[in-house]
């Protein structure tokens, strides 16, 4: 069984571009998801257009991440959000958390 990855990429204007997969089995590395959540800017964005699964780990680790950033008043909004992750959301009713 191949090992699930996630990679993260942060352009000039701090939006990180993640690709792969956000899963219990990609969302190992503490470290490497914590530096996604450094940024002198008030506002994270993280699009999500290359991921191509998400369960509920994934969605997890972001509602993890928007309490971390809004404990240091930052906010976090999400772009181009997979409908697996949309359906997920929906189910755990937490949809309004990052309008």
């Amino acid at each position: 069984m191949a090992i699930a990855k996630v990679h993260f990429k942060r352009n000039e204007e701090g939006v990180v571009f993640i690709s792969g997969e956000l899963t219990r089995n990609s969302l190992t590395n503490e470290r490497l998801l914590n530096q996604q959540l450094e940024s002198t800017q008030s506002v994270t964005y993280f699009d999500l257009s290359s991921v191509s699964r998400v369960d509920t780990a994934g969605l997890a680790w972001l509602i993890h991440s928007l309490g971390k950033l809004q404990q240091q008043d930052k906010r976090l909004e999400l772009k181009n959000i997979p409908e697996q992750l949309r359906n997920l959301m929906a189910l755990g009713q937490v949809s309004t958390l990052f309008e």
